[in-house]
């Protein structure tokens, strides 16, 4: 092993973020590199960066300084999000070296080859409408379950998002293709996969295949026992796979659905493609053929032009709604999205308070949600992720639940009988036998 051919990765983002960081850190293994923790000094660094939030792009600068910290002389690589829309403002972060953009970063490996002709930072990409090529990808490092990338980009443009500019247009791979890498993932030993992408439900427009013939064909796949889905528009998430859903073996009863905002005329203003009428039309159908079913809701709060009529219309329409939690977001201005040409703007201040309000209704939602669980069994697939006295894992629809720490238990399907809630919001439970459902 050569001496300057060990690389550390850190992932900023979303679930895509660390499939593909997986993904590239097999390529250099296989090509020779040793991996290490981010902690330690390594020769190469890889940050994969995301530019959702302000946050964001803030942190990748901590990053680096944390990586120049370890070893000064480190080679200090950034791909992502944030390298593709704003490659020279990271060019400009002292101790960067290379900036890949969204079609380069999957060939990593020629740019470390050559990274010894590098005198100042070198910045690699194209106009993001050049990015065509879909290169699938999956995480590792989780003996329990995989994030399997199965689409990228969005030909939405919603007014408040970068992702069209940061990903591009909408693609994936045929079904056959992704099958395959589906059975990759499933001989690493998972037990569930995580089906991801940035638009879900826009897989195999390109293809004339749908979402729908991808989760059958991946359905029969022996040797996995879960699939998720991560994500997926209301206007995508048609009868037909809540149907599917509903009828599965391994398809589990949790669906997350971006709603954004509970006002008609805030989603038109943020050009979401549909009204929430719509939105509840798929609550209460998956409700009505999954009682059990967990359903998350994405939710942006302070977008500009909501007043605090809007925000109220919101509020009570989720309050509502028989949904089991939500991730809210506080709305950040984001260079070349529309929105910004809206005149008004919310003070951040009051998209604080917001946040605040809808944030504790979540905490409500999944309290009540995991109350109407009590008493029943459930499947529950534990993970490696213990504190030393009790380990954790997830029912089929998204109750976390804490056992006694058994390192037989890892990564095994058990049948749970769940008890309480402990102070922490995590369901005690006992095991109703000791043999898994599935080994």
């Amino acid at each position: 092993m050569k001496e300057d051919k060990t690389v550390a990765f850190y992932t900023l983002g979303c679930k895509l973020n660390f499939s593909e960081t997986s993904t590239i850190a097999r390529q250099l293994i296989k090509a020779g590199y040793e991996k290490v923790d981010f902690e330690k000094a390594a020769d190469v660094y890889i940050i994969n960066t995301c530019s959702v939030t302000e946050q964001a792009d803030k942190k990748c600068r901590d990053i680096v300084r944390r990586a120049l910290r370890k070893n000064p002389q480190a080679f200090v690589t950034i791909i992502g999000c944030y390298a593709q829309l704003k490659p020279h403002e990271i060019k400009a972060i002292p101790g960067v070296d290379l900036v890949l953009g969204a079609n380069e970063k999957f060939n990593i490996l020629s740019y470390l080859n050559d990274r010894e002709n590098y005198q100042c930072a070198g910045v690699h990409g194209c106009e993001i409408k050049e990015v065509k090529e879909f290169v699938p990808a999956f995480s590792a490092g989780d003996r329990t379950r995989t994030f399997l990338k199965v689409q990228d980009g969005c030909d939405y443009f919603c007014s408040f998002c970068t992702i069209p500019l940061a990903r591009g247009f909408s693609r994936s791979e045929s079904i056959a293709k992704t099958l395959e890498i589906a059975k990759e993932a499933i001989n690493t030993g998972v037990k569930e996969i995580v089906l991801t992408g940035v638009n879900l439900g826009d897989f195999g427009q390109s293809n004339n295949e749908n979402f729908l013939a991808l989760a059958a064909a991946l359905d029969p796949l022996q040797g996995v026992e879960r699939y998720r889905i991560s994500s997926i528009e209301p206007n995508l998430l048609t009868d037909e796979i809540i149907q599917f859903v509903s009828s599965s073996q391994k398809f589990v009863p949790h669906f997350h659905i971006p709603l954004q905002s509970g006002s008609d005329k805030i989603l038109k203003s943020m050009r979401r493609r549909y009204q929430k009428e719509l939105y509840k039309s798929r609550v209460l159908y998956s409700k009505s053929l999954m009682p059990d079913c967990c359903i998350g809701v994405d939710v942006i709060v302070g977008f500009p032009g909501e007043t605090e009529e809007d925000f109220l219309e919101t509020y009570s329409f989720l309050n509502e709604l028989p949904v089991s939690y939500l991730h809210v977001f506080t709305y950040s201005e984001r260079e070349n999205t529309t929105a910004l040409r809206i005149a008004e703007v919310v003070p951040l201040a009051e998209r604080q308070k917001r946040n605040k309000m809808l944030t504790i209704l979540s905490e409500k939602k999944k309290r009540l949600f995991y109350e109407s669980q009590l008493s029943k069994t459930h499947p529950v697939l534990f993970e490696q992720e213990n504190d030393g006295v009790f380990m954790y894992g997830f029912t089929a629809n998204y109750v976390k639940v804490k056992y006694p720490y058994n390192p037989q238990f890892v990564n095994k399907v058990l049948p749970v009988f769940l008890d309480s809630i402990d102070f922490d919001g995590i369901v005690n439970a006992h095991i109703s036998v000791t043999e898994p459902i599935y080994p």
